[in-house]
């Protein structure tokens, strides 16, 4: 099993996600690749695809929703998962936040297995006046925690669909790559 994890990312926090879910696959034995949904072309290689976004004003980041139409056709025929990151407070450690319309939409069109919204980050040398106004509050408010039960869920339903590539007896290699990094 191969799985691919990609995002859209500004300012680095969504890259940063994608990482970690990536390197929780890889602890688990799972092969994953992780990289910037702008820079993926060719989902041949893969058996399962994460796919995340920044959120800004209640929508997901451009390459990840362009990525999304550009692969739906493939996307629409393995598993997927969607994650989301934005909050900038502690609102998404309950794993309970739903997500945005735009986002549920995609899901509901390509029948993904899953969706999480995790926190986001703000540097606090990049909050501006607005986003005081708006009270988005500098700080990183992801969790790894978070992050890792997540991972475990995909899994568990991983290992309950059938892997036609390989034999029973194969032990799974280990290994992330970076996509174009």
């Amino acid at each position: 099993m191969q799985v691919l994890v990609v995002y859209g990312s500004e300012h680095g926090g969504t890259a940063g996600l994608g990482r970690m879910i990536a390197e929780a696959f890889v602890a688990r034995g799972i092969p994953t690749d992780v990289g910037d949904a702008a820079d993926v072309d060719d989902l041949s290689p893969y058996d399962v695809v994460v796919l995340g976004g920044a959120l800004y004003h209640d929508r997901w980041h451009p390459a990840a929703r362009e990525f999304a139409v550009r692969h739906f056709d493939e996307l629409s025929r393995m598993p997927v998962w969607l994650f989301s990151s934005g909050p900038l407070n502690d609102s998404a450690r309950s794993g309970g936040i739903a997500p945005v319309d735009g986002v549920r939409r995609l899901a509901n069109r390509l029948d993904v297995r899953g969706h999480m919204t995790f926190g986001g980050v703000l540097p606090p040398e990049n909050a501006t006046y607005l986003d005081r106004i708006r009270h988005r509050h500098p700080g990183d408010y992801r969790s790894a925690e978070q992050v890792d039960e997540w991972t475990d869920r995909i899994i568990s339903a991983l290992l309950r669909l059938p892997d036609p590539g390989r034999e029973a007896s194969e032990p799974p290699d280990s290994g992330l790559s970076l996509i174009n990094d």
